[in-house]
């Protein structure tokens, strides 16, 4: 065996691992592929043929750089893992997005790296426009707002804003959500492509979109300074301000730009204007700012000529693209509009089939209540109608007990006035009882009196009978006639037995006169005690006889109230029934 069959045989494949901004692939390449065979695999793969704007970018030590087509890929700075990362990016960038990217995947490319240069805040962007442009993701995202499937907080997962927007104000994530959602609803109608254009168009107005920035420092007084490389030309910022250049050189006015080494010379097209110099330090750095002068000033001079035919098939295509997927879109959307007019017909059909079904339950049940309630009013007009008959022969007993308490109460009335009269007859009898009492009495004061008038003459007349007897009876016996035979004892004491008798008899009359009118006194006063128990008695009866008027006549009242009331039950019955 010979030396060299002892040496280890060089693979023949290399593997690379391909990053774009929405995936990852590997390959595995043949070791004498150049950087062309590789990009043009990932443009295949990809189905990219906008191939100009693009790259594969890798890292070397601090600083990253581009693959040359030209060289192979291998004999390349690139990293010696395995596999060989990469990165598929835009490498340039259009000044008129609508009118320069055709293809919807050329498109897509651009937004997700715009985008991603925004939320790393490598593109400065204000907060009215960072909330603007979350909209039209969110709108490329998730499609038209439905309130009923987009609820408050379907956007918590996405990164959307730059976190120096949010730091900026003291917001909190519902309410960013609340702004970015208010906008969002505004873009119903638009398609992803649409939506990624509107946001790319958006985008390209900002400072530093498309804006390639190196270190650089100016000649004699070395300077700090940034060189900015984009689609328009070359503009020289201050180190604080990558916003306003300090000085700009459009690539009309640019006539060459050479390099030696550390040193750029970048020599205007108006010979009367001063050539501008400018040194980079590291020589890397150098190559890839010409790559990117010689390719933006490619890109430049190639807008203003006419398109190949390549790209004039490819917008052809892409005008046909359009006008196809848009018609595809208004159909879908006519399908869509139909299949919701349809879906809203069935759910107020449904709504309606509900509401009848309830309308129909209701009206079973109202017709069972009706039914219920026709035999319950049958029922309380049978109770009702015998109720009334109860009633009505309450009525006529209480209209007979009326009239007989009507009658009671005349009867009553003229037993009242009878008893009145009757008083007012015991009234005046008494009155002139006791007047005839009072005449009484005058006369047997009179009388009285005249008796003891009469007893004192008697006395009187006694007392002188007595004395002229004694001194004239003895001298009118002598002198005047001859003495008289005696007198017989008898007719002596018969002689003063008579005049004894006399004034006895004159007493008895008295004493019976002062009796019987001491007896007629008495018996007056006796009658007149009668009449006065007579009188309480008809005092007493004539009240009674009042207080029972009195309740007759509430009895009275409470009988009519109770017809009225009757009446009145017997009417709501009837009104009821």
């Amino acid at each position: 065996m010979s030396i060299l069959g002892l040496k280890k045989k060089q693979p023949k494949t290399f593997k690379v691992k391909v990053i774009t901004m929405d995936a990852e692939m590997e390959f595995s390449c043949e070791v004498k592929w150049k950087g062309k065979d590789l990009f043009d695999l990932v443009c295949r793969t990809v189905g990219l043929r906008e191939t100009w704007f693009f790259g594969l970018r890798y890292t070397v030590k601090d600083t990253y750089a581009w693959l040359k087509p030209e060289k192979r890929v291998l004999d390349q700075e690139v990293p010696k893992d395995s596999p060989i990362t990469f990165h598929f990016l835009a490498k340039f960038f259009p000044e008129k997005v609508e009118e320069e990217l055709v293809q919807e995947i050329t498109q897509h490319l651009f937004f997700l790296q715009v985008k991603k240069q925004i939320l790393d805040e490598e593109i400065f962007c204000s907060p009215e426009a960072s909330v603007l442009l979350a909209s039209y993701a969110v709108q490329a995202k998730y499609g038209d707002y439905d309130p009923n499937f987009h609820k408050p907080g379907f956007l918590a997962q996405d990164e959307l804003l730059p976190k120096r927007v949010l730091m900026q104000y003291q917001m909190t994530a519902d309410m960013w959500e609340e702004k970015i959602t208010a906008w969002y609803a505004e873009h119903r109608g638009i398609a992803r492509d649409e939506a990624e254009m509107e946001y790319l168009k958006i985008a390209q107005d900002l400072e530093m979109y498309g804006v390639s920035y190196f270190a650089i420092t100016q000649n004699k007084r070395d300077t700090d300074l940034l060189l900015g490389v984009d689609a328009q030309g070359l503009h020289i910022y201050s180190p604080n301000s990558k916003l306003n250049p300090n000085k700009s050189f459009p690539w009309s006015g640019i006539r060459n730009i050479s390099y030696s080494e550390k040193e750029f010379t970048i020599k205007p097209l108006d010979k009367k204007k001063d050539v501008f110099k400018f040194y980079s330090s590291q020589l890397r750095v150098n190559k890839l700012i010409l790559q990117l002068c010689i390719g933006n000033h490619d890109l430049f001079m190639r807008r203003r000529k006419v398109d190949s035919i390549e790209v004039q098939q490819m917008k052809a295509q892409a005008k046909e693209e359009k006008a196809r997927k848009k018609m595809e879109r208004q159909i879908l959307a006519r399908e869509k509009q139909m299949r919701e007019e349809a879906e809203r017909a069935k759910e107020e059909m449904e709504r309606r089939l509900f509401q009848l079904q309830d309308e129909a339950r209701l009206a079973n049940e109202a017709l069972l209540r009706s039914e219920e309630t026709a035999d319950l009013l049958a029922e309380k007009a049978q109770i009702a109608e015998e109720e009334a008959k109860l009633l009505a022969h309450k009525a006529a007993d209480a209209e007979q007990e009326r009239q007989r308490l009507e009658v009671t109460a005349m009867k009553t009335k003229e037993e009242k006035r009878l008893m009145e009269q009757k008083m007012r007859e015991a009234e005046q009898l008494a009155v002139k009882l006791v007047e005839q009492s009072e005449r009484r009495l005058k006369e047997a004061d009179h009388l009285k009196q005249d008796l003891t008038e009469a007893k004192d003459a008697e006395r009187r007349a006694k007392q002188k009978l007595l004395e002229i007897t004694k001194t004239t009876y003895p001298l009118i016996a002598a002198y005047s006639t001859p003495p008289a035979p005696p007198a017989p004892p008898e007719a002596a004491d018969f002689g003063y037995e008579s005049a004894s008798t006399r004034l006895d008899f004159k007493d008895s009359d008295m004493k019976r006169l002062s009796m019987e009118i001491e007896r007629e006194r008495l018996e007056y006063m006796e009658k007149s005690k009668h009449l006065q128990d007579q009188l309480k008695e008809l005092k007493t009866e004539i009240e009674s006889l009042k207080l029972e008027e009195q309740q007759q006549q509430a009895g009275l009242y409470n009988l009519r109230s109770e017809l009225s009331n009757l009446k009145k039950m017997k009417l709501w019955k009837i009104l009821m029934s």
